[in-house]
C-alpha cells in the first residue's frame, strides 16, 4: 500500500514538472482553442441566453448615460426648433409689414385694414391653421414608423380639405364690412375693412396649403428649406408692398393683395422643393387616389385640432373687444392691442418649441419608443421654464421704454410699463402650455385638448377678466389677469395628464393610427 501512494506521487511531480516545463501556446494556438471551445457540441443546450455568449459584444455596446440621452435630446429640440421660430416670426411678420405699410397712407386706411387683420385671424387663419395641425400626428407618427410614402398621402388629405373649408370662410370674407357693421363697428371703417377683407380672400387658400407643406416638412425635421423659403418671402413682401401700395395707386387694396402674392409665392417655393428634393423622395411619390379615402378620419382629427387652436386665439381676441367696455375705452384699447402685440412676438420662441416637441413625440410614438418620448416631453418643459424666465426678466427690464416704440404719449408708455410684469407671467405660463399642447398634438389628444381650453378660457379665463375688469374696476390689467387665471388652469390640467401618461399604450395607438390609415409600405410592396 505504502508502494503504491508513492509510486502515485512520483507520478503527479512528474506531470507537474512537464506542465512547468511545457512551452506557453502561441497566440494563433490560443484563438484556435477558443474557436474550438464555441463549437457546438451534443451538450450545448438549444437555446442560448444573453449571458452565455457575447459577453463582449453587450460590454462594447453598453447604452449610454442618462446625462448624455438628456443632452443629445436638446441638441435634436434646438436643431428643430430654431428655424421654426425663424419660420413663425418671418410668416408673422408678412401681415404686419403689410398693415406698417398702410399706416403710411392714413388714421382711417390703417384702422381699416387692423380690423381686417384682425377680423381674417378671428374667422379664417386661426381655423386653418388649427385644422393643418392634424398633419402633427399624421405625418409625425407615420414618419416614425418608416410609413414614409404615408406623409404625402396624409398631405393631400389635407390639402383637399382645407381648400373646401376656405370656401365658406371666402364668402364671410367678402361680406366682412356688412358683419361688421352689424356688430356695431364704426361704418366708415368697416367699410374699409371689408375692401381690405375681399382683396385678401386669395391669400386664403394660399395659407391653407402653406400650413399642408410646412407641417409635412417639419414632421420629417426637413426645417431649413422652411426657413429659407419664408425669409426669401418676407424680403420679397416688402419690395410687393411697396410696389402694390405707392407705385400702383392700389392704396390700402394693394397691401391686401400682397399678402396673397406673397403667400402664394412661399407656396411656390415649398411646393418646388418637395417636388425636386432629393430628401422628399420617399415621403412624396406623387399624386394618389389613395388620398381620397380615409377623409373622414382627418376630418375627426382636424376638426378637435381647429377647435384647440381656436378656443385659445379667440379668447386673446376678446380682450381688446372688451377693453373698448372700459371707462377709458381709447387709452385701454391702445394699451391692450400694444400688449397683445408684444406678447404674440414674444410667444413665438415657444411656439417654435411646441411645434419640435409634437414632431418628436409623434415620430417617437410611431417608431415605438415610448421612453425617448418621454424623455422628449420633460426636456422641452425644462427649456420653456428657462426661456420664459429669461424673456420674463427682460420683458420686465424694458417695460419702462418699451411703449415708446409704439406711442409718444407718456400716459401710454407708463400704462404699457405697468403691465409688462403681467406679461411677463402670461408669457411663462403660456410658454409651458404651448409645450405641453405640442406634445398633445404628438400623442392625437386634439380633443382633450379642446374641452381643457373650453374649460381654461371660457369658464375660469373670461369670467374671471370680466370679474376683475368691470366688477372690482382693475382695468385693463383685470382683463389680463383674468386670462392669467385661465392660463393656470390650462398648465394644470394638461400637466395632470402629460404626468398620467401610459406611454407604451400611446405608443400602441400610434402604430393603430398608423396602420389604419393606409396600407402599409411592406404591405403593398
Amino acid at each position: 500500500m505504502q508502494a503504491l501512494k508513492t509510486k502515485a506521487k512520483v507520478i503527479q511531480s512528474f506531470a507537474s514538472s512537464t506542465d512547468l516545463h511545457r512551452p506557453s501556446p502561441t497566440k494563433k494556438e490560443t484563438k484556435k482553442s477558443m474557436e474550438e471551445d464555441k463549437k457546438p457540441t451534443f451538450e450545448t443546450p438549444l437555446i442560448i441566453t444573453d449571458n452565455s455568449i457575447g459577453c463582449e459584444e453587450h460590454e462594447s455596446s453598453s447604452p449610454p448615460s442618462k446625462r448624455a440621452q438628456v443632452l443629445e435630446e436638446v441638441k435634436r429640440q434646438l436643431k428643430l426648433a430654431g428655424p421654426l421660430i425663424a419660420v413663425s416670426l418671418l410668416q408673422y411678420c408678412l401681415q404686419v409689414i403689410s398693415v406698417m405699410f398702410v399706416g403710411h397712407l392714413g388714421e382711417l386706411a390703417l384702422s381699416g385694414a387692423s380690423m381686417a387683420t384682425s377680423f381674417a385671424g378671428v374667422t379664417g387663419f386661426s381655423f386653418l391653421l388649427g385644422m393643418g395641425s392634424a398633419l402633427d400626428t399624421l405625418c409625425g407618427q407615420s414618419y416614425g414608423a418608416k410609413q414614409y410614402h404615408m406623409l404625402g398621402v396624409h398631405m393631400q388629405r389635407a390639402m383637399l380639405v382645407l381648400s373646401l373649408a376656405c370656401v365658406p370662410i371666402a364668402f364671410v370674407w367678402a361680406y366682412a364690412g356688412e358683419i361688421l357693421i352689424a356688430l356695431g363697428q364704426d361704418p366708415e371703417i368697416s367699410t374699409v375693412a371689408g375692401a381690405y377683407a375681399r382683396w385678401m380672400i386669395p391669400s386664403l387658400f394660399a395659407y391653407g396649403l402653406l400650413q399642408c407643406h410646412n407641417r409635412f416638412l417639419q414632421t420629417q425635421n426637413n426645417v431649413i428649406p422652411m426657413m429659407v423659403t419664408s425669409g426669401c418671402t418676407a424680403l420679397l413682401h416688402l419690395l410687393i408692398c411697396w410696389v402694390l401700395v405707392f407705385k400702383s395707386g392700389l392704396g390700402n387694396r394693394g397691401a391686401a393683395l400682397a399678402n396673397s402674392i406673397s403667400y402664394w409665392i412661399n407656396v411656390l417655393l415649398l411646393a418646388l422643393h418637395v417636388r425636386f428634393s432629393p430628401s422628399c423622395k420617399k415621403t412624396w411619390t406623387g399624386f394618389s387616389k389613395e388620398a381620397l379615402h380615409d377623409v373622414l378620419n382627418f376630418i375627426r382629427l382636424a376638426i378637435p385640432s381647429a377647435i384647440m387652436v381656436c378656443l385659445e386665439f379667440w379668447s386673446f381676441e376678446m380682450l381688446v373687444l372688451l377693453s373698448g367696455l372700459l371707462p377709458n375705452p381709447k387709452l385701454e384699447t391702445s394699451v391692450l392691442s400694444i400688449s397683445l402685440n408684444t406678447s404674440s412676438m414674444v410667444f413665438m420662441i415657444p411656439f417654435g418649441l411646441g411645434s419640435a416637441i409634437s414632431t418628436r413625440v409623434s415620430n417617437e410614438l410611431g417608431a415605438g419608443r415610448p421612453q425617448a418620448a418621454r424623455l422628449a416631453v420633460c426636456v422641452v418643459v425644462s427649456m420653456a421654464i428657462i426661456i420664459g424666465i429669461i424673456d420674463g426678466l427682460a420683458m420686465i427690464l424694458v417695460g419702462g421704454i418699451w411703449g415708446y416704440s409704439y406711442s409718444n404719449e407718456e400716459e401710454v408708455v407708463k400704462y404699457v410699463a405697468v403691465m409688462m410684469p403681467i406679461l411677463a407671467t402670461s408669457n411663462f405660463l403660456d410658454g409651458i402650455q404651448c409645450v405641453l399642447s405640442g406634445n398633445a398634438r404628438g400623442c392625437g389628444w386634439q380633443k382633450i385638448g379642446a374641452f381643457i381650453n373650453l374649460g381654461a378660457y371660457y369658464v375660469v379665463g373670461i369670467p374671471c377678466a370680466i370679474l376683475l375688469a368691470f366688477v372690482f374696476h382693475v382695468g385693463g390689467k383685470g382683463l389680463w389677469m383674468g386670462i392669467i387665471c385661465g392660463l393656470v388652469v390650462q398648465v394644470l390640467l394638461l400637466s395632470t395628464i402629460t404626468l398620467c401618461t401610459n406611454w407604451e399604450k400611446e405608443a400602441r395607438k400610434a402604430k393603430e393610427r398608423v396602420y389604419n390609415a393606409g396600407i402599409p409600405i411592406d404591405m403593398a410592396s
